[in-house]
């Protein structure tokens, strides 16, 4: 089928080139003339394992094109997938819906009859009525119908997700959009992956009630490492313990400094705004945001404790910036409040990153980068862990020792082991193990 991508972010690159995959023909228009300069060239303007592969293969296979020009790209197109970003609207919290009404116009503006238009950015309940409106509007009597196919990757691992879904929900009452959508995701029945058909504001919901819940279960299993902490249990093995509840599953229980990255953040507030506009306010989703927000403070606190009380004219090494590993996006990472608060409380910040260093840049003033994880500890008088990539796993400790002023080390994801820290000499503060060593 002749699909085309608007918008060539991170959902947008990753939808369109593995549709490409499959076979169909597909365009990824964006705005950004750089960006598609870069495609075109066989650049991929993001980190995620496996893309650049699948942009080289399907480029040179002819089923896969970049374009800036929206009206040229659409013309003949069987399905136009709306894949903008919706971030948080200044001053109220909403999702910033204004890119998406800015392609509808456009879409609509040229799309054949018969077309089907694809909301996959994630927006808020009643949006599909609302770009259905704006067409008629446009072009009154154009027979497209408008359809929600809300993403669920994981940043890092999104090829699989894409490829693998444990679902794929598309929101529609119209049959022939149905039809559409079911031939568009013909090449997954291999893999058995369920194609659910709700209505379209239903699916819309689905995709901010999925973020709210596992945003829910991050900031439960944090609350239980402070928890932890104040009794002298360990959170690893609550964790363990309770994911092995076929009811409620492993994932997602993981103890750390705050969830952040381009979905959680935003959906949870857009969907805390949503609800209190409805007067159906949804409380427990309005304490996780609050509770993630405090968080992200509350690590810069357990820095400073762990170097005394105080950390004025300290050298601290931060090895991991990015959100979370696999990936180089720095939207809501916990880094960028833990660090300005150090830098605050009069520290000097020494950071790496295997991917993020270049978005990292200019976002952290004052912050001086490292080439690598050992040149960013040499000399200094403590080291903090913020994500959990797997080059910090497996460190050479007496080399690190060796090569710090002091051997403090914070460790916000617990990728090392309380006793071994113990035993090679330093004195490791963990999340939600009872105490420090």
């Amino acid at each position: 089928m002749r699909l085309v991508m608007v918008g060539s972010g991170y959902v947008g690159l990753v939808s369109g080139l593995c549709f490409a995959d499959f076979g169909h023909d597909v365009v990824c228009v964006d705005m950004d003339p750089a960006k598609i300069a870069r495609l075109k060239a066989g650049q991929v303007p993001i980190f995620e394992p496996g893309l650049e592969t699948l942009l080289a293969e399907n480029t040179a296979a002819g089923r896969l094109s970049f374009t800036t020009d929206l009206s040229e790209a659409v013309r003949e197109a069987d399905a136009i997938f709306i894949a903008v970003g919706t971030p948080t609207r200044r001053g109220d919290g909403h999702a910033d819906l204004s890119y998406v009404h800015a392609a509808t116009r456009e879409i609509a503006a040229v799309a054949a009859d018969g077309a089907v238009i694809v909301t996959k950015s994630t927006v808020p309940v009643g949006t599909g009525d609302e770009v259905e409106r704006i067409v008629a509007e446009v072009r009154p009597g154009l027979s497209i119908p408008v359809v929600s196919n809300p993403e669920f990757l994981r940043e890092g691992a999104a090829i699989e997700d894409f490829k693998r879904p444990d679902r794929i929900v598309v929101g529609t009452d119209d049959e022939r959009a149905r039809k559409v959508m079911t031939e568009i995701y013909r090449p997954l029945f291999i893999n058995q992956g369920p194609l659910v058909f709700v209505s379209r504001r239903t699916s819309e919901l689905i995709k901010y009630a999925a973020n709210a819940f596992l945003a829910m279960k991050i900031t439960f299993i944090n609350e239980m490492a402070d928890l932890c902490e104040a009794v002298g249990a360990d959170v690893q093995d609550v964790a363990r313990g309770v994911g092995l509840d076929n009811r409620i599953g492993p994932k997602f229980l993981h103890a750390g400094p705050g969830y952040g990255g381009s979905c959680f953040p935003k959906d949870t507030l857009a969907l805390v705004r949503t609800a209190q506009e409805k007067n159906c306010p949804v409380r427990l989703i309005e304490t996780v945001v609050s509770v993630n927000e405090t968080r992200k403070k509350q690590m810069a606190e357990r820095v400073i404790a762990a170097c005394g009380g105080s950390v004025a004219g300290k050298r601290i090494a931060v090895l991991g910036l990015a959100f979370k590993p696999n990936t180089d996006d720095m939207r809501d990472a916990p880094s960028l409040v833990i660090v300005p608060a150090l830098q605050a409380a009069g520290a000097e910040i020494v950071a790496y990153d295997p991917e993020a260093i270049g978005q990292a840049r200019p976002l952290l003033a004052g912050v001086r980068f490292a080439a690598g994880p050992y040149d960013c500890i040499e000399q200094a008088d403590a080291l903090l862990i913020i994500t959990e990539w797997n080059a910090f796993r497996a460190l050479d400790l007496d080399r690190i020792k060796s090569s710090m002023k002091t051997p403090i080390v914070i460790d916000l994801r617990n990728i090392y082991r309380p006793a071994d820290m113990k035993a090679a000499g330093f004195s490791y503060t963990g999340i939600g193990a009872g105490s420090a060593v």
